[in-house]
């Protein structure tokens, strides 16, 4: 399987996600500067994490006028599947791919810590190397990673199973303690309404090897690879 990871001016997890995808899963993968169109040989793209064109205006605002964006709207209609990690979440809000907006963070703090996820549907693209209710333990590192959407739209996004990923104590609970930006309903990571896009604020790619501390990043990845096999 090939990877495409876009790479944005201040991109910064580029490598990172690279390395996860190449050295330990052992699959393809190519970094596409953001002025490039032709995603035709790629069945996944990934939108890494990092501080796109500065984060000047909002984060994500300006990189969603970037070339590549068209082909990515056209990717997702084709029912191929997209990963946005954390700036690349909110690079997929800003360009209207995903519901919602990431605000700053509650306490005005930029935030690098791990955090537990719990798995809320192990049956998706994402999600199908989890055990069902499954913890993640995956850190975040961010300063706008606040998601906020109207009562509508979050009505929407749990009645419909789109939130995937929820932060959670270490029983699994979803208290405001757990919740590291105030993000609403604890909400760590939605898909689409076709299920075909994840976007997500915790960084998967940071935990891939027990030397980093947890390897339950490689679960999301390896999710990914498995849907695309059994196609």
């Amino acid at each position: 399987m090939r990877f495409g990871i876009v790479v944005f001016p201040g991109t910064w997890s580029d490598s990172d996600c690279h390395y996860v995808v190449t050295d330990i899963l052992r699959h393809e993968a190519d970094y596409i500067w953001h002025k490039e169109t032709d995603l035709s040989k790629y069945e996944c793209i990934i939108i890494p994490g990092g501080f796109s064109y500065g984060d000047y205006l909002r984060a994500g605002a300006i990189a969603r006028f970037s070339p590549i964006m068209q082909s990515i709207y056209r990717f997702v209609e084709d029912g191929k599947s997209v990963i946005g990690i954390c700036n690349g979440f909110q690079i997929l809000c800003e360009s209207g791919l995903l519901p919602g907006v990431l605000r700053r963070n509650r306490h005005l703090e930029y935030r690098c810590q791990w955090t537990n996820l719990m798995t809320e549907h192990s049956d998706t693209i994402f999600t199908n190397d989890c055990l069902p209710n499954q913890i993640l333990k995956i850190p975040v590192s961010h300063g706008e990673g606040n998601y906020y959407a109207d009562d509508q739209t979050l009505n929407d996004l749990e009645s419909t199973g789109r939130v995937l990923f929820r932060y959670c104590d270490q029983d699994g609970n979803p208290t405001d303690d757990a919740n590291p930006n105030g993000s609403s309903n604890n909400i760590a990571g939605i898909t689409n309404t076709q299920g075909n896009v994840l976007g997500m604020m915790p960084h998967p790619e940071r935990s891939c090897e027990n030397l980093l501390g947890s390897t339950d990043g490689n679960l999301i990845f390896q999710s990914i690879i498995n849907f695309h096999k059994s196609r």
